[in-house]
């Protein structure tokens, strides 16, 4: 009997941090082939106050960004959750990765993204790309507000809805409106999605 294709899915948001990693984590737990990634120019995370973020470049590993939290004020990133988030972070993988750089990491089948501007940014980014192999790409949108506690209910979300496509490997263009009406009804979530081609 042949083995059933999985599919490949990538986890968006802007730094790479929380919300995809939140759902990067879930997911590879669920067995499923998942990579994550940031469509920001630098990775960007709170800092003392509003006007003082913490800033790295993409490639900066979490266990060098979670020790210069923890040398600069670890009471304050121990109390925001800024540092068990990368201590998470660090189990599923070395380093955050922006999205427009990802060219040498193959084809995704599914790109979620968890903010409308994150969504456009992968649109244009596809959309720009050479199609060469006229493969198909879905691309959903579910906004989810960048908290630690949202971020886990987003990634449940995620999920729930890749696992379903999973299940449709095969035909799941005929049935993708269909399941994301019946999802959206089922958990009062807007999506928005769209479809670019390799």
């Amino acid at each position: 009997m042949e083995a059933k294709r999985k599919m490949r899915f990538a986890m968006v948001c802007s730094s790479n941090m929380n919300r995809s990693m939140e759902a990067h984590s879930l997911l590879g737990r669920a067995g499923l082939d998942v990579a994550s990634y940031g469509t920001g120019t630098q990775v960007k995370l709170p800092g003392p106050s509003l006007h003082e973020p913490n800033v790295y470049d993409f490639g900066t590993p979490y266990n060098v960004i979670y020790d210069d939290l923890r040398r600069k004020d670890p009471d304050l990133y121990k109390r925001n959750g800024l540092l068990p988030m990368l201590k998470r972070n660090t189990s599923v993988k070395l380093a955050p990765q922006r999205w427009q750089d990802n060219a040498g990491d193959g084809l995704f089948d599914v790109i979620f993204s968890f903010e409308e501007r994150v969504f456009d940014l992968i649109v244009d980014d596809m959309h720009n790309r050479e199609q060469r192999m006229l493969k198909n790409a879905l691309i959903i949108n579910m906004d989810v507000k960048d908290n630690h506690e949202e971020a886990g209910v987003g990634a449940k979300l995620a999920l729930e809805l890749c696992q379903k496509l999973e299940g449709a490997v095969d035909d799941w263009e005929e049935i993708i409106d269909d399941l994301i009406i019946t999802f959206e009804k089922q958990h009062k979530r807007k999506l928005t999605y769209n479809m670019a081609f390799y």
